[in-house]
């Protein structure tokens, strides 16, 4: 990897990381282009889970007031986060390369209408404050948002969020804070399968390890003052035009 190219790498690493605080979706441009690069997609997808790790634990950090009070979910949901973990590597392992290179734009596909469409949960959200949907379904939109997280690295938070976002009615921003939690157990606990199963770009991961570090913290302090609207249309758009950009190579 050339110096321009591992600055074009450092400088989105930062901006991922403080996009996944602020309203997520910071994977989506990572994800691309590390493709771009000349990774393959399957060695990308690990190598991406790997860069943004170390940015969601100074996420949490960067969060901890809006995780104050939230023992008891934590708790209670914390399992559920290590089984889709377990679930989406597993997953993972038993895709082909070419298999996960076709589906892959889709799934960015997904995770930028989600994105799109979080607005409405969050005026669903504040219709309907301290409301919570029965334990099942609860349940069952962690366990699929944690093994979509797993699984597929890129456009995880909006999944995750938006899990919980329809099964759980609170404040957005602690359902946001929740969400990096799940991301970061869900993270570590694959981890060590997939570097097991699937070969990685380490000089890629180095340089956006560290990088995702410092933008997850300064966005996670800041994004309580950052507009969402423009944000989100700008991740979304790039998200699209990396889902293109997926399925035209």
């Amino acid at each position: 990897m050339g110096s321009g190219q591992a600055a074009v790498l450092v400088i989105a690493g930062v901006v991922a990381g403080a996009g996944n605080a602020a309203a997520g979706g910071g994977s989506l441009l990572t994800f691309p282009l590390l493709i771009g690069l000349g990774i393959p997609p399957l060695s990308a997808n690990v190598t991406n889970t790997v860069g943004h790790t170390p940015g969601y634990v100074s996420i949490v950090a960067g969060l901890r007031e809006e995780l104050a009070g939230q023992r008891r979910r934590i708790l209670h949901l914390a399992p559920v986060a290590v089984a889709g973990a377990v679930l989406g590597a597993a997953l993972l392992a038993v895709s082909s390369a070419r298999a996960f290179a076709a589906i892959a734009p889709y799934l960015v596909v997904v995770a930028c209408v989600l994105l799109a469409l979080q607005p409405l949960l969050r005026r669903w959200v504040t219709r309907n404050p301290g409301a919570t949907l029965p334990p099942p379904v609860l349940l069952v939109g962690t366990l699929v948002g944690c093994t979509y997280a797993a699984y597929f690295g890129a456009g995880a938070g909006f999944v995750v969020l938006g899990s919980l976002a329809v099964t759980i009615a609170d404040d957005l921003r602690t359902l946001n804070a929740l969400s990096r939690l799940f991301i970061c157990i869900a993270n570590f606990v694959a981890l060590p399968l997939l570097l097991a199963l699937t070969p990685i770009n380490i000089g890629a991961a180095a340089i956006m390890a560290p990088a995702t570090l410092v933008g997850g913290y300064a966005g996670a302090r800041l994004a309580r003052r950052l507009p969402e609207a423009g944000f989100r249309v700008v991740v979304v758009g790039m998200g699209l035009a990396g889902a293109g950009y997926l399925l035209l190579r």
